[in-house]
């Protein structure tokens, strides 16, 4: 009756429930399913519906975490930055390594440019040589260039830098290059970017 009175009707009527007595709604309930998201689907096209507005209506949910979440809601700033210049001893790096425990040192220059980083990674390779953490500037072992990330980008593009690198922490930068943060794998854990 319904369908007579419509100006377009959609027929899902399946001939047989897959129920074995033909009593329980299973496969009408699967074709109804399917209409539905087609449906959906076609709205989201005709409006031009994108990812970014699906975060916008559900930013408590994981899709909008990672739409919607930036590098600098997650990473840590200020003195929890481990920071050290260019000339700072490799035995004092590795204090502040260890104080800031996010498992590497930014290197800056006098203007707070990011030039490398020390990392525990770069820490284990030292002891394949003979140096002496308590004469060697930390420019001498440093890894120049090194990866960073802008302060604006998504935190899951650096979910997806660091595992693309196989590194567990970023450098953060502004649009000048100048060092405002620190992000690691578990700040993106506890974000829920993961």
């Amino acid at each position: 009756r319904m369908a007579a009175q419509a100006n377009v009707n959609l027929d899902i009527s399946v001939v047989k429930e897959a129920c074995p007595h033909n009593l329980a709604p299973t496969s009408s309930t699967t074709a109804t399913l399917a209409l539905g998201d087609t449906l959906a689907v076609c709205l989201l096209k005709l409006r031009g519906f994108t990812a970014d507005d699906f975060a916008r209506s559900h930013p408590g949910g994981k899709l909008g975490r990672r739409l919607l979440l930036r590098v600098n809601d997650v990473m840590h700033s200020d003195d929890e930055i481990p920071t050290v210049l260019a000339d700072t001893l490799l035995k004092n790096a590795l204090l502040e390594i260890s104080r800031k425990g996010l498992g590497f040192a930014a290197v800056v220059d006098n203007t707070n440019q990011v030039i490398g980083v020390y990392t525990d990674g770069d820490l284990r390779r030292s002891f394949e040589q003979t140096i002496d953490v308590h004469n060697t500037p930390i420019q001498q072992v440093m890894t120049s260039p090194c990866l960073t990330i802008r302060e604006t980008e998504l935190a899951v593009e650096a979910l997806n830098l660091m595992d693309s690198k196989s590194i567990n922490a970023l450098p953060v930068v502004d649009q000048n290059q100048k060092l405002v943060g620190a992000v690691n794998m578990h700040d993106l854990l506890r974000a829920g970017v993961v």
